[in-house]
């Protein structure tokens, strides 16, 4: 029996590495695809500049097309979230789950460039010190701290995984880019697809009471889940939760017949 597709999207500055721990899972029931976005490392470079959200739209419906779906499950985080339902709203998901969008701002408003002040910050101090970052986060400590402002725990990444999301950090091509765009989610109700935004209790990138309320407020036919315990990219923090999310939002059903939870 042929396993339905669903389509793994990461955020800005990261790679399809970011579903790394979460894909085995997945996979039993799934025929996951975890691309890495045009202009972040690995993926593939510009079209054109500056990119924006929407050429990523339209990136990954081609892909959905070269791939032979009509729709799939989608699943994104931050940016990827966005680009889920964007791509929900042109009929191409079965399902979203959106962790953390981004786009859920007035663009060039606080709420927007409190987000976008702390990742062009973070992407200075990646370029700056990233020639060191190989032996500090040989460290628990370190990687906790390295990784602060988008996880709770990151000490429980490996020295070496550490180490990729700061690769990717200095490596993507695009941030500028993506973090001076003006567009923003515009209001979808009622949604096109049955719809999850999970967002994370502790979000110091969008946080919870500022952009996931405006996230409430225009997509109000989503069903509306916090993360409790968990950063702006949940994957780092408790992947296993993450799963389950995605998977009660796809609706598959186990071995057993019962819904996963």
């Amino acid at each position: 029996m042929t396993k339905p597709p669903l389509l793994l999207l990461h955020g800005v500055t990261m790679s399809g590495l970011a579903w790394k721990e979460l894909l085995p899972s997945l996979s039993e029931r799934h025929e996951v695809l975890a691309p890495t976005l045009r202009g972040h490392r690995g993926g593939p470079p510009p079209r054109r500049r500056p990119v924006r959200v929407r050429d990523l739209v339209d990136d990954m419906e081609r892909l959905i097309d070269e791939k032979g779906w009509d729709t799939a499950h989608l699943a994104g985080n931050s940016l990827g979230g966005w680009i889920a339902v964007e791509l929900a709203r042109r009929g191409r998901a079965r399902t979203v789950c959106a962790l953390s969008p981004a786009g859920f701002w007035s663009a060039g408003d606080e709420e927007q460039q409190h987000g976008t002040t702390i990742l062009r910050w973070l992407a200075r101090l990646a370029s700056a010190t990233h020639t060191l970052a190989p032996v500090g986060l040989a460290v628990p400590p370190v990687r906790k701290l390295v990784l602060h402002s988008v996880a709770q725990h990151g000490e429980r990444l490996s020295r070496a995984d550490a180490a990729a999301v700061v690769r990717d950090l200095v490596g993507c091509a695009v941030t500028a880019d993506i973090l001076s765009s003006t567009e923003e989610i515009a209001p979808l109700d009622p949604v096109p697809c049955p719809m999850t935004i999970a967002w994370s209790e502790h979000d110091r990138i969008l946080p919870l009471d500022v952009n996931g309320a405006i996230a409430r407020e225009r997509v109000p036919g989503a069903r509306f889940e916090v993360l409790t315990g968990v950063g702006h990219v949940p994957m780092i923090d408790d992947p296993a939760r993450v799963v389950r999310v995605i998977e009660a939002g796809t609706g598959v059903r186990d071995g057993s017949g019962a819904p996963v939870e």
